[in-house]
């Protein structure tokens, strides 16, 4: 009886781990060989893309990324702990949040805001700076996923002045 309990609980560990391993690839786009974060990014308006032609207004993309922050950094310290590695490149769902809550600095959704928005993300999470790159120092999950979220916002805001002005 003791050795069937104990193979239900390695089951159910390993499927939670398999859930981690899932959401924090982001559904496999950060096992791309060249790039992940790149990725990453790609995936994330590839999922955006249909909601703002659905109607969804960039404030949503606060919401989407709020949703989805504790499980992704939940996701990343488990993926972090078992691969050995402080920031696994393959953990890339903290850049789909980060390209998220850029797309919420939209005045307005069309293509160039799209693109725009996904440039200055890359931008940003690519040059860290400060306090980007501190908030990497933050250890676990949160630290793989903060860096990413205040690269988003850098974006949004760079993303909404761009609205602003009418340059997109």
């Amino acid at each position: 009886m003791a050795n069937r309990r104990s193979l239900l609980v390695e089951d159910a560990t390993a499927s939670h781990t398999q859930w981690a391993w899932l959401f924090a690839t982001f559904f496999g786009a950060g096992y791309c060989p060249k790039g992940p974060g790149t990725a990453g990014s790609l995936a994330a308006i590839l999922i955006a893309t249909p909601l703002i032609y659905l109607g969804m207004s960039p404030a949503w993309f606060i919401v989407l990324t709020l949703v989805f922050l504790y499980p992704g950094i939940r996701a990343s310290g488990i993926v972090a702990i078992e691969s050995g590695r402080k920031d696994p490149q393959i953990v890339v769902v903290d850049e789909v949040l980060g390209q998220w809550l850029t797309l919420a600095g939209a005045a307005h959704f069309n293509w160039k805001s799209i693109t725009l928005g996904f440039v200055l993300f890359r931008f940003f999470d690519i040059l860290k700076p400060p306090p980007v790159r501190q908030t990497e120092r933050v250890p676990g999950g949160a630290g793989i996923v903060l860096d990413d979220i205040m690269a988003g916002v850098y974006g949004a805001l760079v993303l909404s002045a761009a609205g602003w002005f009418n340059l997109y």
